[in-house]
């Protein structure tokens, strides 16, 4: 489907409705909150605001990596930000986030609190804190594993804002975006499928951030997650390399217990709202809590 009447900007633009869409509820021209509203704040040093987008889903796959290597001190706090509701516009995530997005995190373990906002900062800010899952005795590795943590955060807004947007939640498909969007999100793709060709991981020989960062979207997206019918659309299974990758990310039981984090849709034994504790894998997943309504 093409544009039946070509669109002529105006020469100041100006906010007049909603854009339409799926998360048309979202989507303002200016910053700041709305409203007055605390956030919680749990018995963990880390306190995470969130909601299991690609995005959320990179901070507590890394977090429960952590824990599963030993750092204790990883320990954290979920808490469920609901962003059709707009908790991300309230005064404490903005506060934590001036930029009103998921992830948030709060690092109360000094004495003074750390706040940390988007993702790719929050993966490089624990792993550094840790000293786990970013190359830190050879330059090169730690170079390599940057590029491409930096090359995610970059590319991912084409794959999610572009591609995403115009093919599963515009309210209306248009040809020309869609072939745009598709054609980038392809050699993306590629991108991917090539490095992994002749390496096991992203970064090279070691499992890193780099990784973290790209499976949810990426993964996601070859796995069939993301966007309806797009795996099928996108031709995803002729990217072998990338589809053996994103099988042997989800093998690790830590990449498991991470995606159900801050989840609210899906399968319920899957869903796990908030997490405070280990044991809420086991004991507060939404299926149980229904179970014993």
């Amino acid at each position: 489907m093409t544009d039946s009447k070509p669109y002529t900007p105006p020469e100041v633009w100006t906010w007049e409705a909603p854009s339409g869409g799926k998360f048309a509820s979202i989507n303002r021209p200016i910053a700041g909150p709305t409203h007055d509203k605390d956030l919680p704040v749990g018995k963990h040093p880390l306190q995470l605001y969130s909601l299991a987008t690609p995005n959320g889903q990179k901070v507590t796959i890394l977090l429960e990596e952590l824990l599963a290597a030993g750092h204790t001190g990883a320990e954290y706090d979920a808490w469920f930000i609901n962003i059709g509701d707009g908790d991300q516009f309230g005064s404490g995530f903005v506060d934590v986030n001036p930029n009103s997005k998921i992830p948030a995190l709060m690092d109360r373990s000094g004495a003074d609190p750390i706040r940390v906002f988007e993702s790719g900062s929050i993966l490089l800010y624990l792993a550094e804190k840790f000293g786990a899952f970013v190359p830190t005795d050879d330059p090169a590795k730690r170079a390599e594993c940057l590029n491409w943590l930096f090359w995610q955060m970059g590319s991912a807004p084409y794959l999610g804002g572009g591609f995403g947007h115009f093919y599963a939640y515009a309210p209306e498909k248009f040809e020309y975006p869609i072939n745009r969007f598709t054609m980038e999100t392809k050699r993306q793709l590629d991108v991917l499928d090539r490095q992994l060709a002749d390496h096991p991981f992203i970064a090279g020989d070691d499992y890193t951030i780099a990784d973290i960062a790209i499976f949810p979207w990426y993964g996601g997206l070859v796995k069939g997650w993301l966007y309806d019918d797009s795996a099928r659309f996108l031709d995803a299974a002729s990217y072998t390399n990338v589809l053996r990758w994103a099988d042997k990310i989800l093998e690790r039981p830590a990449v498991q217990r991470g995606r159900m984090v801050n989840r609210a849709s899906g399968d319920p034994a899957k869903q796990l709202r908030e997490r405070h504790d280990a044991s809420d894998f086991e004991t507060r997943t939404q299926d149980k809590l229904e179970a014993a309504q």
